[in-house]
C-alpha cells in the first residue's frame, strides 16, 4: 500500500482522517479544513516535521477520512473520536471528571441550596467548579450551619406535614409547613449567594447592621447568633483574597512542555477570586513551537468542556489566538458567548504566570515520579530500571473462591488491559495462600511476556519465599525481579509500619517514610488488593444466586443453564412472565408455569446479580 498515492482519492473538504496502525488500531485522529492538503502535509522530509510525527508515521499503515461540511463539525467530530478511541499520539485528557459545583434552583420559589457535578440550563444559579469534594462539602456544612434554608429534597419538601429536625435546630425555616415569607426566605438566599460569590465583605456588614437593630431591641438571643455567625463568616473567609477587581469569572490555561510530557493547568477564578485549579498530566507529549502549543491547548479544551460543565464567558491563556471553531463551540456549550483570548492586563497576566507555574511543579513531580524508574530500583537495590511493575493479590473467603488478582503499572500509570485474575478451583476449601502464589507464579509465567521488571507480592517474607520456589522449579528464577510489601499497623499512605521485604535480606529495604518509591509501591499494592477484592466479591454473589437456582424444584442443571443464557440475572427470571420463559426450547407451558411459580417464591434479588 502507497499512502502517498492514495492521496489523490482524499477530497478537499473539511473533516476528520484517522491513521491506523498494521493492526488497524486507530492511533491518531486529527481534523482538517482541507483534508487532501492536510494529509499530505505528514508526506514531508523528516526534518521538517515534528518529532511526534516522525515517530508516528513510520507505524501508520492506512488513512481514512470522514467529511464534514464545517470545521466546526471536524472540530466536534474530532474530539468525540479521540475520547471513544484514546489514540496512542493524541493528546488524551485521563481526568475528565465533572468537578463539584453549587447549585441554588432559583426556579424554585424556596431554592434548596446543593452539591452537583452537572450545569443543567434550567435557570439554576451555580457557583465552582471544586476539584475537592470534601472541601466543597464542608463549606457546604458551615453554610448549612449559618443560613438557614431547606435541606430537603423537592420531594420531600412537596410532601412534609410537619417541620423536621433541622427546623427545631435552627438551621431551616420551615418553608414546607410554615407560613414563611418569600421574600424573607430570598433575603437568606441572596446572603448564600453573596457568601458563595465572595462579597463576604458585604454580607458581613449587612449582618452587623442586624445585630446592632437586634441589640438596640433587646433582642439579644438573636443579636447574639448573628454574631456568633459573623465570626465564623470572617474565620471561613479571611484567606479569601482578590486577585481580579472587576469579580469576573475567569479559566486560566498554562502549559509547561518537559521532554518526558507536557503539563496543562487550570486555575478557576469566580467573582474575581482563585477558587481551585487542577493540572494534567500528557507523557510522551512534546511542544517545539507557539501553533504546537496552541494545538495542544485546543485539543484539551474540546475534550475538558462539555455542556455539563461550568463554562465561564472568558478563557485566558499565555498566546490566545485560539482557533475559530473553538470559541463557538464553547458558545453553544455554554449558552453564551465564550472566548478563548490572551492574557491582558497585569493581573491576568498574573493569573497566567500562576497556572504555568503549576504546570511546571506538576513536571518536576511527573518527572521524579518517571525517574523513580531509577529510584525506585536504587532504593531496592535492583540493577536494572524498573518500568513495568506487576502485583498479585491473594483473596478468599475461608478458603472459598480461592482468586490471585494481578495488577499492571507501566512507567507509574495503571495499564488496566493487562489487569488478571487467577482462579484456582483446585484450592477450593484451603486457605493456603503460599501455594496459591506458587500456582500464581507457574501460571503467570506460562501466560509469557510482557515481563514485568519487578513483581510485587502482597505479603511479606512467607509470600515472597513461596513466589521464590515456585519460579525456581520451572527454570525462571531471575527473569524478573521479586520484592513484597507487607501492610503495618496502621494504612496511612507513608506509614513505617509498612515493609518491604526481598530475596536474600533477612532485613526490610530501607525506604523512608513518605518518599515517592514508598508510596508508589503502596498505591500498586492498595490497587491490586481493591482488584482482587472485587473480583472474589462477584463471583461470591453469583456462585451464591446460582446456588439458590439450582436449589428450585423442577430446575435441572439444564434448565439453569438456558435460564441464565436467556436473562442473565435472578431478577430478570423472576420478572419473567409465563409466555417468556415457555418459550426458552423444550421447555413448554406446563413446566414454564412451575418454574414461574418457583421463580416467584425467592422474592426480591439484587438488581445486579449476574452470573
Amino acid at each position: 500500500m502507497n499512502l502517498r498515492e492514495d492521496l489523490v482519492s482524499f477530497p478537499t473538504c473539511p473533516g476528520v482522517y484517522l491513521m491506523k496502525n498494521a493492526a488497524g488500531r486507530i492511533i491518531y485522529v486529527g481534523k482538517a479544513k482541507h483534508l487532501r492538503r492536510r494529509v499530505a502535509s505528514y508526506f514531508q522530509p523528516d526534518h521538517r516535521l515534528p518529532i511526534k510525527v516522525r515517530a508516528m508515521m513510520p507505524k501508520v499503515q492506512g488513512i481514512d477520512f470522514l467529511c464534514t461540511s464545517t470545521e466546526k463539525e471536524a472540530l466536534l467530530l474530532e474530539a468525540s473520536l479521540i475520547k471513544k478511541h484514546r489514540p496512542k499520539y493524541n493528546i488524551v485528557l485521563r481526568d475528565d471528571k465533572q468537578y463539584v459545583l453549587f447549585c441554588l434552583a432559583r426556579n424554585h420559589p424556596f431554592p434548596a441550596l446543593r452539591l452537583t457535578r452537572r450545569v443543567i440550563r434550567d435557570g439554576s444559579v451555580y457557583f465552582g467548579p471544586f476539584t475537592s469534594a470534601l472541601a466543597a462539602r464542608e463549606t457546604k456544612r458551615v453554610i448549612d450551619r449559618l443560613f438557614p434554608l431547606r435541606k430537603c429534597r423537592d420531594t420531600v419538601f412537596a410532601n412534609r406535614v410537619r417541620p423536621c429536625l433541622q427546623y427545631h435546630i435552627g438551621r431551616c425555616l420551615a418553608p414546607c409547613c410554615l407560613p414563611v415569607s418569600q421574600e424573607a426566605y430570598l433575603e437568606v438566599v441572596r446572603q448564600v449567594e453573596l457568601f458563595l460569590s465572595g462579597k463576604s465583605a458585604e454580607l458581613v456588614a449587612g449582618l452587623e447592621t442586624e445585630m446592632l437593630a437586634a441589640s438596640e431591641a433587646l433582642d439579644f438571643e438573636r443579636a447574639a447568633r448573628l454574631r456568633d455567625s459573623i465570626r465564623s463568616l470572617q474565620e471561613t473567609t479571611e484567606r479569601q483574597a482578590a486577585v481580579l477587581s472587576d469579580g469576573r469569572d475567569l479559566d486560566v490555561l498554562g502549559l509547561h512542555s518537559h521532554d518526558t510530557g507536557i503539563s496543562l493547568a487550570v486555575v478557576f477564578v469566580r467573582q474575581g477570586r482563585i477558587i481551585d485549579g487542577q493540572t494534567f498530566w500528557f507523557p510522551g507529549a512534546s511542544v517545539q513551537t507557539a501553533e504546537d502549543e496552541r494545538t495542544v491547548i485546543n485539543a484539551f479544551i474540546l475534550q475538558f468542556y462539555t455542556a455539563e460543565r461550568f463554562i465561564p464567558a472568558r478563557l485566558v491563556t499565555a498566546l490566545g489566538g485560539a482557533d475559530p471553531g473553538v470559541g463557538e463551540i464553547l458558545s453553544d456549550l455554554r449558552g453564551g458567548k465564550t472566548v478563548l483570548a490572551k492574557a491582558r492586563g497585569e493581573q491576568e497576566r498574573r493569573l497566567v504566570d500562576i497556572a504555568t507555574a503549576n504546570a511546571r511543579a506538576d513536571v518536576r513531580q511527573h518527572r521524579r515520579a518517571g525517574a523513580d524508574g531509577k529510584g525506585l530500583a536504587r532504593a531496592l537495590g535492583l540493577d536494572r530500571e524498573i518500568g513495568r511493575v506487576e502485583c498479585v493479590d491473594v483473596s478468599h473467603i475461608q478458603g472459598e473462591g480461592m482468586r490471585a488478582g494481578l495488577v499492571a503499572f507501566t512507567d507509574g500509570q495503571e495499564d488496566k488491559e493487562a489487569y488478571r485474575i487467577y482462579a484456582f478451583p483446585e484450592l477450593e476449601g484451603s486457605a493456603d495462600d503460599y501455594l496459591a502464589l506458587a500456582r500464581f507464579a507457574v501460571r503467570r509465567v506460562q501466560s509469557g511476556p510482557p515481563w514485568p521488571d519487578l513483581l510485587l507480592i502482597d505479603g511479606g517474607r512467607g509470600q515472597l519465599r513461596a513466589v521464590e520456589r515456585a519460579l525456581n522449579e520451572v527454570g525462571a528464577a531471575g527473569l524478573f525481579a521479586l520484592a513484597a510489601i507487607a501492610k503495618g499497623e496502621s494504612r496511612r499512605a507513608g506509614e513505617l509500619g509498612d515493609a518491604v521485604f526481598l530475596p536474600g535480606r533477612k532485613n526490610p529495604a530501607h525506604l523512608k517514610a513518605g518518599s515517592p518509591e514508598l508510596l508508589f509501591l503502596q498505591h500498586v499494592r492498595d490497587t491490586a488488593h481493591r482488584f482482587a477484592i472485587s473480583r472474589l466479591r462477584r463471583h461470591k454473589r453469583g456462585t451464591q444466586f446460582k446456588s439458590e437456582l439450582d436449589s428450585l424444584s423442577g430446575i435441572g442443571p439444564k434448565t439453569a443453564r438456558l435460564l441464565w443464557e436467556r436473562f442473565g440475572s435472578l431478577e430478570a427470571m423472576v420478572a419473567a412472565s409465563v409466555d417468556e420463559l415457555a418459550a426458552l426450547p423444550g421447555l413448554g407451558f406446563r413446566k414454564a408455569v412451575a418454574i414461574h411459580a418457583a421463580l416467584g417464591a425467592l422474592g426480591s434479588v439484587p438488581a445486579n446479580a449476574k452470573c
